[in-house]
């Protein structure tokens, strides 16, 4: 692949802090967030001092400002929390970064997010069960925040958490297609797989079978206890440049071909509903389709590229609606492909979440994910898929959403 010099981005440096379970870290998130960003700086061989721009998620509480001042970075160009909400957001942080550099509003981005479940509260219960009774939700007049306003349409029915939202989407899925429960299992027992080679991984050590996977509790039909993401503390980060400084950084960089951001047309931005604005015949997917354009586009390749993925698993149907939003397979394939080993690192044609991904390395909400592509195409994998020179990410369907493609420099 030949990759133009110049204000062309790259990632030149991934760093993170140990991942373990909700409560299982005795530093503050904040320090993680630090932690992250020095071992990222580190890898690319440059200095805090020549870092002037940080990208983040929205609901990043280790804010770019106060990051900046304690690193003690001499001049800030560039800082940025993108508006992308949850999960959708880590490629389009990602993008944020692309953009100031190849804009020259920046010259070194960091791109980070630091989360611990076992500090504040857990991003799967909305509502804390307590002593007292929980507060009335309040009536959209009322109501402070749109969320605020979206939870008086949904509480009342039993719409809780995001296991419920995002299971509504994946049983129209299997009602329309024949997807079944074995299906989401060869999900989750794969990256489980995967993870068991990975030292950083959070179940590193913990075997699951399909048995395993069919005979666990439900949490919210179709998904069962292992169709769910990890409950983790930990914080990653990426160091972006230019190509032309890239080659001078201590392991060289990958390109970030292409990024894309942004949500299908009628879709409701933010909803807990979860592609309650879709017509009835898209509600069965992730509601990417548009983006996916948007993505191929510009990055130059397509699907039939791609070496290996890392797809959004906060839910083992979230990785069904991004092999088919994204053109892997067509509608209503996905689940025979995942049950046919495709995904699978070592002889897989798409081999996926190699390093375990949310639901069996850690749940930094996709961040992990974009550190796993470029240790993939540096060849530095735990579960190397051989020459890889094309990585595909994308961060959580069903919401507004975000996706990049990276590439390996010959």
């Amino acid at each position: 692949m030949t990759v133009t010099t110049g204000r062309r981005a790259c990632v030149v440096g991934i760093g993170e802090t140990e991942y373990t379970k909700r409560g299982g870290t005795d530093k503050s998130e904040y320090r993680l967030a630090l932690e992250a960003i020095l071992a990222a700086v580190d890898d690319a061989g440059v200095s805090v001092d020549d870092v002037d721009g940080f990208s983040t998620i929205a609901d990043e509480r280790s804010l770019p400002a106060a990051i900046a001042g304690d690193l003690g970075v001499p001049q800030v160009r560039f800082l940025n929390t993108t508006a992308v909400p949850g999960g959708g957001a880590p490629c389009a942080s990602l993008g944020d970064a692309v953009m100031a550099v190849e804009a020259g509003m920046a010259d070194v981005v960091v791109v980070y997010r630091s989360l611990c479940q076992g500090q504040f509260t857990r991003i799967g219960r909305m509502l804390a069960a307590t002593a007292k009774p929980a507060p009335p939700v309040p009536t959209v007049a009322e109501a402070a925040t749109e969320t605020e306003a979206v939870q008086g349409f949904t509480v009342p029915f039993g719409v809780f958490g995001p296991s419920i939202m995002f299971a509504l989407p994946i049983r129209r899925h299997m009602e329309r297609y024949g997807t079944t429960g074995e299906h989401l299992g060869h999900v989750a027992v794969t990256f489980r797989e995967h993870a068991n080679r990975n030292p950083r991984a959070v179940m590193r050590d913990q075997i699951l079978t399909l048995e395993d996977h069919q005979a666990s509790r439900m949490v919210a039909d179709p998904y069962r206890l292992f169709d769910c993401c990890l409950e983790t503390d930990g914080a990653c980060a990426l160091v972006v440049t230019t190509a032309e400084r890239a080659a001078d950084t201590a392991k060289g960089g990958v390109a970030v071909l292409a990024t894309a951001q942004g949500t299908t047309a009628g879709h409701m931005l933010g909803s807990a509903l979860v592609n309650a604005g879709e017509w009835a015949d898209d509600y069965a997917t992730g509601a990417g389709t548009s983006v996916a354009r948007e993505l191929w586009g510009r990055a130059g390749v397509g699907p039939s590229d791609v070496d290996v993925a890392q797809l959004y698993d906060n839910f083992t149907g979230q990785v069904l609606f991004g092999l088919e939003d994204y053109g892997f397979c067509g509608p209503g394939e996905s689940g025979p492909m995942v049950a046919s080993g495709a995904l699978r690192w070592d002889g897989g044609s798409l081999p996926t979440n190699t390093s375990g991904g949310n639901l069996s390395e850690v749940y930094m909400q996709g961040f992990n994910h974009l550190l796993e592509a470029v240790r993939q195409l540096r060849g530095e994998s735990s579960c190397q898929v051989a020459n890889a020179e094309v990585a595909f990410v994308n961060s959580s369907p069903g919401i507004p959403t975000s996706a990049a493609v990276l590439g390996r420099i010959r």
